[in-house]
């Protein structure tokens, strides 16, 4: 029989695992080919951008051309939120969550060429991107 702390401690292990796990699979090469829709093995703006457009259609159930902080899921901070909002209505349309993609895309991109391959992913900067596309 299991003690209440053994249960407690497996448990702890188990999440502190699948935590780690996480970034892991979201800068996996995989990521590049799932958004990779020109298949040159890295991601432009362009693509980027699209797949967050997608994103953002796919959190915004009430269809009101808005995401909030609920909606967001974690996505941002509630820091980040309040600067991505200029209009500080408490949510992002479109167009505000696709100036904190270009801003994060362009942070993941310290070589400035325009592309981000699975390297420039893995970095602290492409996972707060790819935070933004799934």
């Amino acid at each position: 029989m299991m003690s209440r702390r053994s249960v407690a401690f497996a448990m702890s292990f188990a999440m502190a695992a699948l935590l780690l796990s996480v970034p892991a699979m979201a800068a996996s090469p995989n990521a590049v080919k799932m958004f990779d829709t020109d298949n040159d093995g890295t991601l432009d703006l362009a693509e980027v951008k699209k797949a967050a457009a997608a994103l953002f259609a796919k959190l915004d159930p009430d269809k009101d051309g808005t995401l909030d902080a609920r909606e967001l899921r974690g996505r941002l901070t509630p820091k980040e939120l309040a600067t991505a909002d200029p209009d500080k209505d408490g949510t992002l349309t479109l167009d505000e969550y696709l100036a904190v993609v270009e801003q994060r895309f362009n942070a993941a991109n310290p070589d400035k060429d325009g592309t981000l391959d699975a390297k420039e992913l893995k970095s602290r900067a492409g996972q707060a991107l790819l935070r933004l596309l799934k």
